[in-house]
């Protein structure tokens, strides 16, 4: 069957741009046969710059393991990314608020017990959607700026209709248009799940004391507080809290808002200043109850959105694209990538597991977010144990990085 298309892609983030790229470098789909679609594309003027550099790291930062590192690695992806706008942390140290850090009922992960090298790496979003983006173009794929109006899907073809009055065939189209998914609603695709309440407040820290290359987390009643470290010293904080509260401490003054901040991290870094302006955006989980039609299928954001307190969001959404990638390659016949049996595979594959990861998130939102004086017992008991069993430890570790679970076979190796 003719079609202008093997594989239209809609949205132009990180995850579309990755899954664009991924089916190109592993010779799934030939250059000019898949294309990326998206209301506005990103990244054109490469970030405010100075002297030919961007000026700072940009406010959201994400933490990537192993898994998603080799897949950026093999997409090329990883090569662009300017050595000062990552930063491999060796160590994470999470602890209740009723507790303090390092000590009794807290928990410290290192990559030493792992044999690992690092427990992943933290990166600037802005570059690396921009590179993502760069790296699908230079593989091959088309990059259209255009709205999608409509969509039609059967069991031979997708038929796409573009705000610009253009229409597109193709084998197979996929969603990774984030939460707000076009492409989802369009598709007639439902989902559930719920709100937070809760706004995440994003910016970036000099603290009096370093860092050492590890990444903090104090669960508060309010919501978990993330420290995350950055090449240049400072730390890139991740403030989840009530929405009513995250507008009042965005209207603080500089002085008072780093008070706010040293009494809610209990000082674990010493005195600090804030050394950028503050951003937030709502917190959800939200999950597809569908992944899957004939001819179409979601990815990423669009698929779930889980609570950022465990980083591990972009890191789904990754494991998405090399999932789909597999599944795809495991059809054989390209012409049969859009049936539902291949696509339906790739669903209850990952439809599982994000909605596990989910699940547990926002049960351990929960469990920290409560006051009960039994719980708030129950939890430092429970962490505490949890840093004594080495082998449970070492298990979760290696979860979160990448290197155990679920994870594609061409991404279990280096130099996958």
């Amino acid at each position: 069957m003719s079609r202008d298309l093997d594989v239209v892609i809609v949205g132009a983030g990180t995850i579309g741009a990755v899954m664009a790229t991924v089916l190109l470098v592993r010779r799934q789909v030939r250059p000019g046969r898949v294309a990326i679609v998206a209301e506005r594309i990103a990244g054109k003027g490469a970030g405010a710059t100075v002297s030919g550099a961007v000026a700072d790291w940009d406010l959201r930062v994400f933490a990537l393991g192993r898994a998603s590192q080799r897949l950026l690695q093999l997409c090329g992806i990883w090569q662009l990314l300017p050595a000062d706008r990552m930063f491999a942390y060796e160590r994470m140290c999470v602890w209740d608020a009723s507790a303090t850090a390092r000590g009794r009922g807290s928990l410290t992960f290192d990559c030493a017990e792992i044999g690992e090298p690092n427990l992943g790496f933290i990166v600037d979003g802005r570059l690396l959607q921009e590179h993502a983006l760069q790296a699908a173009a230079a593989a091959g794929a088309v990059i259209i700026e255009s709205g999608v109006q409509a969509v039609a899907v059967s069991e031979t073809e997708a038929r796409i209709r573009l705000a610009d009055g253009r229409d597109l065939s193709a084998g197979l189209l996929i969603g990774a248009d984030g939460s707000a998914s076009k492409t989802r609603e369009l598709l007639g695709i439902g989902t559930a799940g719920h709100g937070y309440q809760q706004d995440a407040l994003v910016g970036h820290v000099r603290t009096a004391r370093s860092h050492e290359s590890t990444a903090w987390q104090r669960f508060l009643p309010t919501g978990p507080l993330a420290l995350l470290p950055l090449s240049d010293g400072r730390s890139s904080i991740v403030w989840s809290i009530e929405r009513a509260e995250a507008k009042r401490l965005r209207a603080l003054d500089r002085e008072s808002f780093a008070t706010a901040l040293h009494e809610a991290s209990a000082a674990v870094l010493g005195d600090v200043e804030l050394t950028t302006p503050l951003a937030s955006f709502p917190l959800t989980l939200q999950y597809a109850l569908d992944y899957a039609r004939p001819r179409a299928v979601l990815v990423g954001d669009a698929a779930h959105a889980v609570h950022p307190l465990a980083g591990q969001g972009l890191n789904l959404g990754l494991l998405d694209c090399a999932s789909l990638c597999e599944a795809l390659e495991e059809s054989g016949d390209p012409d049969r990538w859009g049936d539902f049996a291949t696509l339906r595979r790739y669903e209850r594959r990952r439809k599982s597991e994000n909605l596990l990861a989910a699940t547990a998130f926002d049960g351990l939102e929960r469990l920290f977010s409560n006051s009960n004086p039994a719980l708030v017992a129950l939890r430092a008991a429970g962490l505490t144990a949890v840093g004594k069993l080495s082998y449970v430890r070492r298990r979760l570790a290696q979860r979160a990085l990448g290197v155990a679970g679920d994870v594609p076979a061409f991404l279990k190796t280096e130099g996958a």
